[in-house]
């Protein structure tokens, strides 16, 4: 009987390195709220895996510092100024993305807002703006890339981010 140590061969088949299965080269992310935190955060770890990136955010000077930073990690990227709680906005953005890269494979749904407020105490316009923005908005851009890029190329992949805080509530 000869006992060897079992071969480790993952659902990809033996000696598939990491960086190859996390390899994004040739393709489009779209990340919304991308200018600052875990959005630029996002748009760097595409960017470092080879994607071509497009960061979304409402203020032009945010846009302007994450290009520079992109730029400056080597990762192509677009910036477009775009307030998504303006819904009329979104095929815009899809429009820049499209015109200039020519397809859309990962949209990083990561822009949102609060309002901070007991709920017997929250204004109508704060919840009308955090519904917009949060739920709305995500809804109306995947829509958007789904029928522009996704569905007529059959391929792509949509990530939501949410906040942890609302899971907690207010104390």
């Amino acid at each position: 009987v000869s006992w060897r140590k079992p071969r480790s061969v993952g659902p990809w088949g033996e000696g598939v390195s990491v960086r190859k299965l996390l390899d994004l080269s040739g393709k489009v992310a779209v990340v919304t709220g991308g200018s600052r935190g875990i959005g630029l955060q996002m748009a760097e770890g595409l960017g470092e895996m080879g994607a071509r990136v497009a960061v979304t955010a409402r203020k032009q000077g945010e846009l302007d510092e994450a290009r520079a930073h992109l730029d400056g990690m080597g990762i192509e990227c677009l910036t477009v100024a775009a307030d998504l709680g303006m819904h009329a906005s979104i095929p815009g953005i899809v429009d820049a993305v499209m015109a200039r890269w020519g397809q859309i494979d990962i949209l990083v749904n990561n822009a949102g807002t609060n309002w901070a407020a007991p709920a017997e105490d929250y204004p109508d316009d704060g919840w009308r703006k955090v519904m917009s923005l949060n739920v709305d908005a995500q809804f109306f851009i995947a829509r958007e890339v789904g029928r522009r890029s996704m569905i007529p190329r059959r391929s792509g992949k949509i990530i939501n981010i949410a906040s942890i805080a609302g899971l907690y509530g207010n104390p």
